[in-house]
């Protein structure tokens, strides 16, 4: 893999980079006592206010669902504005090449037709829904909120590593992680001008009501949740109250004459764009699954109608899948004539023979990935793993080629973290959050997780990882 790089330290000298140097100063002025008593003291106001996220398949003694606290650390990921500016507009470009592949599948089907990307890789695909074919969403958008996960490996070049379309979740650590530094320490804020993220959830909320059903002026928005036994509870709650609007749940709404209505103490309230949480499959028992108690009867005829804006989008999920991810760079090409700014990671599709024969010849130095896994479930991490599972992961692929993606192993960049033997490199990535309403739109800034073990290349909180504020430099 090669020595990965390394965001705070410059590879030939060791020196600290421009952007690091005044927060260098600070740290060195640190005593170790200090940064454990004010890690501590994050861990605390985290427990204390409820920021923590559901383990799905975990059991606490009494037979609950356990919740997890994230691990905080208190070494920031900074990035400076030039590589910000980059990075953004490679985001930008590629959140349009998505949204028009979405409306394409659903419509013309160009692409398909074009032979850039095989039929049966779109229309056999699990998460595509011919029940949105010839569907028009308002202003075009399929993908209002979008979290794009980036990654540094080689000489320091960004790469995409995976597009979240459906309902992607983690900005709310974005914004508790730049609370809690402020908090802790507000002095390094006085030495670094830090571009704000906290007006997010009035990005987050013009958008969704730029994006309402043509003719209405003053739209009512509502958050659409699974309920409290959700991982991401804690993320619909705050970005509710954040926003200033009702967070429901599907028992709170109704569909009545083709409007979709909400229950309220002074009668039925109609409802206009629902920023919805829920996945495609459970949000109407009528269209989807008949024996989901999450989603609204009716709702899809009224959103078939153009009568409600639901973001996302029914339907995309056909565009982050990841074995539609290696076809990101042609959708940038086809339908915008622009070479993309971001790389994609290499990618083998085990589809293809002679793709699936070199993935199983090299399992050992591969990360292979099932299509629809999330949340570092369904992955082989080659070098990490040991024969035994090599063996049985290579008769997983055998057994259904389709399934499973394969692409190098990364040496994914470190940032200096702080861990129970002082400060020491771990490995990072990023999702910034790229909104698409009349513009699009994103803040400076985005989750950033870090695999808290030593070596580790896995950076989901599923999978023991952490999460750092993350700081875009004004200058």
């Amino acid at each position: 893999m090669g020595k990965p790089f390394d965001e705070m330290h410059k590879a030939d000298s060791g020196g600290v980079r421009e952007h690091y140097r005044e927060f260098d100063r600070w740290l060195t002025e640190q005593t170790p006592d200090t940064m454990l008593d004010k890690r501590a003291e994050a861990d605390l106001i985290f427990r204390r206010v409820g920021i923590t996220f559901a383990v799905y398949g975990e059991k606490d003694e009494e037979g609950s669902g356990t919740e997890r606290l994230i691990p905080f650390d208190v070494v920031p990921r900074i990035i400076p504005a030039s590589e910000w500016r980059q990075l953004e507009a490679g985001l930008r470009q590629r959140v349009r090449a998505l949204n028009l592949y979405i409306h394409d599948v659903y419509h013309e089907q160009q692409i398909v037709r074009s032979g850039r990307i095989p039929a049966d890789e779109v229309f056999r695909n699990s998460q595509y829904r011919p029940e949105m074919h010839g569907v028009d969403v308002a202003s075009n958008i399929y993908t209002h909120i979008a979290g794009i996960d980036v990654v540094r490996a080689g000489a320091g070049e960004f790469y995409v590593l995976e597009d979240n379309l459906r309902v992607p979740s983690g900005v709310s650590y974005m914004l508790e992680n730049r609370k809690m530094m402020m908090r802790l320490f507000p002095e390094l804020f006085v030495r670094n001008r830090v571009a704000p993220v906290a007006h997010y959830p009035d990005l987050l909320l013009e958008n969704l009501r730029s994006v309402a059903p043509q003719g209405v002026d003053d739209p009512v928005v509502v958050l659409l949740s699974p309920g409290m036994y959700n991982s991401a509870y804690f993320e619909h709650a705050f970005l509710a109250q954040q926003m200033g609007i009702e967070l429901v749940e599907g028992q709170d709404l109704f569909v009545r004459e083709n409007n979709v209505y909400m229950r309220t103490t002074r009668g039925p309230q109609r409802v206009d764009v629902i920023y919805r949480r829920i996945d495609d499959d459970f949000i109407d028992p009528l269209a989807f699954r008949p024996d989901s108690q999450l989603g609204v009867p009716g709702l899809l005829s009224v959103y078939r109608a153009g009568r409600v804006t639901l973001a996302n989008a029914i339907g995309t999920g056909i565009a982050d899948d990841k074995s539609i991810y290696s076809y990101v760079p042609d959708m940038i090409d086809f339908y915008l004539a622009e070479k993309p700014i971001l790389n994609n990671v290499p990618t083998h599709r085990c589809r293809r023979p002679e793709d699936l024969d070199y993935v199983l010849a090299h399992l050992s130095e591969l990360v292979v990935k099932e299509v629809h896994g999330a949340g570092g479930y369904g992955m082989l991490v080659g070098p990490a793993a040991t024969r035994a599972e090599i063996e049985l992961f290579g008769a997983l692929v055998r057994a259904n080629p389709a399934n499973y993606v394969a692409q190098p192993t990364l040496a994914l960049s470190t940032c200096p973290t702080y861990v129970e033997s002082g400060i020491a490199p771990r490995h990072i990535d990023l999702r910034p959050f790229v909104l698409s309403g009349a513009e699009v739109t994103m803040v400076p800034g985005g989750l950033c997780r870090v695999a808290l073990r030593e070596g580790s290349l896995v950076v989901n909180s599923s999978q023991g990882g952490g999460t750092k504020d993350t700081w875009v430099l004004e200058r």
